[in-house]
């Protein structure tokens, strides 16, 4: 079975350096780049905002999970690192997961956690084929 869905987060920046105000659902939030990068450091850097995704995405399945399951797990932690290296236009990227539950939490429990905490969708996405457009808006069709 085919299902589609799409997620849309709008980006201005406009006025500081980097200082950038993202949109969804009507939520705002901003992105921006350190003081030493030449930003004013308001906000993540983008790709700790794409780390963000991953860890937070992971904890909301597995608390889903739990809560399904009915476990009482407490808190989850999920710490992620991107290590990405460049050689000219090549770049080659590791993404590392740590996940933090309770030691006390039954063996079982921990380990279905661990191997629930792969399939969040954030997960599923970055391990599949991901197809990158791009095109600009015509005069007065931004939203």
């Amino acid at each position: 079975m085919e299902q589609t869905t799409t997620r849309k987060v709008s980006a201005v920046l406009d006025g500081a350096p980097y200082a950038t105000e993202m949109t969804t659902r009507g939520l705002h939030w901003l992105a921006d780049e350190p003081v030493d990068h030449g930003g004013t450091d308001q906000g993540p850097r983008p790709h700790e905002m794409l780390l963000g995704a991953l860890a937070s995405c992971t904890a909301i399945t597995m608390r889903m999970y739990a809560d399904r399951k009915q476990w009482n797990v407490g808190r989850i932690g999920v710490h992620v690192t991107m290590e990405r290296t460049q050689r000219g236009a090549e770049i080659e990227t590791h993404i590392h997961m740590d996940i933090d539950l309770d030691p006390t939490l039954p063996e079982d429990q921990r380990q279905r956690l661990a191997q629930i905490a792969r399939s969040c969708p954030v997960h599923r996405t970055l391990e599949n084929p991901i197809h990158l457009s791009s095109g600009l808006l015509g005069p007065g069709l931004a939203d």
